[in-house]
């Protein structure tokens, strides 16, 4: 079976590799779930679909971990046609991973299993609290794999939430 892990990843961080790290080797393929795909430059979604690619696959593929599948789930702001809308991107028979309620509901509500992961240390790993650390010259580091600090750095990622 597989299973699809949706989050904004704005940006990816340490609670995220501790769900994927969780999960990944309980399913053949881990789709990765991109939100707010078609959103960037703005202070709660700053990086492109391409930059937050960019920050997952660099992190994961340093952890080893291979059997994952990036997928762009722009918004359509329908909740009921929302899990239609990713079903027809995915084409595929997945279970959810989530920490979401809502989006949990609107899963079960059409029949899909959901394993709730239990949130990992959501105060300190919160893309809301890294984007706001980068604006405020707060140290963020030990909130993203090196990898994704690595390449934040390399895209002047905090000049840019400074200039939003």
């Amino acid at each position: 079976m597989n299973a699809l892990f949706i989050g904004r990843f704005q940006p990816f961080h340490l609670g995220h590799m501790h769900v994927i790290k969780q999960n990944f080797n309980l399913f053949k393929l881990l789709y990765i779930g991109i939100g707010s795909s078609q959103y960037s430059n703005t202070f709660e979604n700053p990086f492109s679909f391409a930059e937050r690619e960019t920050m997952i696959k660099a992190a994961l593929n340093d952890e080893g971990i291979n059997n994952y599948s990036i997928v762009a789930i722009p918004d359509i702001h329908n909740p009921p046609k929302w899990v239609d809308h990713i079903i027809s991107i995915i084409n595929d028979s997945i279970e959810l991973i989530t920490n979401n309620s809502e989006t949990a509901e609107l899963f079960k509500k059409k029949g899909f299993n959901v394993h709730k992961d239990g949130l990992y240390k959501k105060q300190r790993f919160s893309g809301q609290e890294i984007r706001e650390r980068m604006r405020c010259n707060k140290p963020w580091n030990e909130l993203v794999h090196p990898k994704v600090y690595e390449y934040l750095c390399s895209i002047d990622a905090e000049q840019r939430l400074k200039s939003i």
